[in-house]
């Protein structure tokens, strides 16, 4: 048996029964919604004492609730994590990790791709004397060249958004450490099932749950998992006192989709391996940017640090213009137009919106890309579905 079979059994073992034994929850299989919004003690004093230390007693719900909390010790342990906390959205698990990471007068250091809501937070953040500035490489000599005097935080995606390059995150890691710089890294598109990057020397993971931890396009969450010492540092106010916190019957949802994860992983890489080597080989497709062909040219660092690969993908088009896209995306009669990713059904979208074109072309992204998530759909649907679209700008 290798290490990526012994990992899944692993991870297998956490998503169905870790931290959810019935016992615990009055003989109930599944651990029920606590739709309080507080908690009552019998005594004064044993209220004073829970409110001093509301990471490990229930007081309020914009703290911690019984519901959320069996979610986030399964994705603490999915991730290798010491603690984890769930927000109401991948937004505030990534504001709350950057708030809780720098000061006025720092710097943020953001490599290659990164979700362009994260890039925006980071603009916002320039009110209160908080840099940041962007290096579009992968390469490790490059990235510590970009590394400011005060840099305080680096931010990255691996793969990258869009493009999909990988970055060597053991090296990335130890670099940042010599440093004394903290790292933050969005593992969504891996997820902890293909992807641990706590075990590679990160400090801080953050996830969109509303993607593949949610996997039915009906939640929106986020997560942020890291080591006990941060979290006592983030708690008090970048998560209790701002508030961005997850409802109960949103971390419900999240259980739920979690028992199958592996499964869906499986399922969707493979789908996504089989697209990806059908426009590998279209006569209007130059490029397809997945991890998982072995013409990728990260693919051999990948086996060093993931154990599979999920079913988000891009290619660019032999037109690489922006109409050509436009006509493609709209000829799909099958897989549907929208936005996020990592659920049951196949997505397309662009990120050209017609007024950002420019941007794009500075940050060495065609308009003639194309972003395809690949759903649990039969794959000869699928495909079937992509040619056709494919054959209007023959």
């Amino acid at each position: 048996m290798n290490y990526a079979d012994v990992l899944f059994k692993e991870d297998l073992k956490i998503c169905l029964h870790f931290g959810d034994a019935a016992e615990e929850f009055s003989g109930a299989a599944v651990p029920p919604i606590y739709q309080n919004s507080l908690f009552v003690y019998s005594k004064h004093e044993e209220l004073a004492e829970a409110v001093k230390n509301e990471l490990n007693y229930y007081v309020y719900w914009r703290g911690t609730n019984p519901t959320v909390e069996v979610l986030e010790k399964k994705l603490a342990a999915l991730e290798r994590g010491e603690d984890c906390k769930c927000f109401a959205s991948g937004m505030a698990a990534i504001t709350a990790a950057i708030l809780a990471s720098i000061k006025s007068g720092e710097h943020v250091l953001c490599v290659s791709h990164i979700y362009t809501s994260t890039l925006d937070l980071l603009k916002y953040l320039q009110k209160f004397n908080i840099q940041h500035s962007v290096v579009y490489s992968t390469n490790i000599e490059k990235i510590e060249q970009s590394i400011q005097k005060n840099t305080k935080l680096i931010i990255l995606e691996s793969p990258t958004s869009l493009t999909f390059e990988l970055i060597n995150l053991k090296s990335l890691a130890e670099l940042a450490q010599s440093y004394g710089i903290r790292t933050m890294i969005d593992n969504t598109w891996g997820t902890p099932i293909f992807q641990k990057p706590l075990t590679l020397g990160f400090d801080i993971v953050v996830h969109s749950a509303s993607k593949y931890l949610g996997g039915h396009s009906d939640v929106v969450g986020g997560a942020l998992i890291t080591s006990h010492k941060i979290m006592m540092e983030l708690f008090p106010k970048e998560f209790l006192l701002m508030g961005g916190i997850m409802g109960p019957h949103e971390a419900s949802l999240l259980l739920r989709s979690i028992r199958t994860l592996p499964f869906r992983m499986k399922e969707h890489e493979k789908n996504a391996y089989e697209v990806a080597t059908f426009l590998e080989n279209h006569p209007n497709v130059t490029v397809v940017n997945y991890p998982g062909l072995a013409t990728h040219p990260h693919y051999e660092l990948g086996k060093t640090q993931q154990t599979g690969n999920s079913g988000l993908l891009s290619f660019v088009l032999k037109d690489e213009t922006y109409e050509a896209a436009k006509a493609v995306i709209n000829a799909f009669k099958f897989i549907q137009i929208g936005v996020s990713w990592g659920s049951f059904e196949s997505l397309v979208t662009s990120p050209n919106y017609g007024h950002n074109e420019g941007s794009l072309l500075k940050e060495k992204i065609s308009p003639g890309l194309i972003r395809l998530s690949v759903g649990l759909e039969l794959i000869s649907e699928i495909i079937e579905d992509l040619d056709q679209a494919l054959s209007v700008i023959s």
